[in-house]
């Protein structure tokens, strides 16, 4: 199965604005409730494969959205990926 990231925000704002700009670059994703061990200001968050980091992030950064932070599932904690 494929691994899948997480990235959390800090408003609603910022998540459908990114929902918005990586549904446009083809991306799929998920549109998730944001994990309660994961703190953040925003109960959205947005599910995304592993295999589409580097063009998530670069989209993310060059749009300038502000983001909690990008995660990943190790057992059943998340834990924030080094960007």
């Amino acid at each position: 199965m494929e691994e899948m990231l997480l990235i959390a925000f800090d408003s609603t704002q910022q998540a459908l604005r990114a929902e918005m700009l990586l549904e446009y670059a083809d991306i799929e994703i998920d549109l998730c409730p944001t994990p309660k061990s994961i703190t953040a200001g925003c109960a959205l968050s947005i599910q995304f494969p592993e295999a589409d980091y580097d063009q998530a992030s670069s989209i993310l950064q060059s749009e300038q959205v502000e983001i909690r932070g990008i995660y990943f599932k190790r057992d059943s904690e998340y834990v924030r990926m080094k960007e």
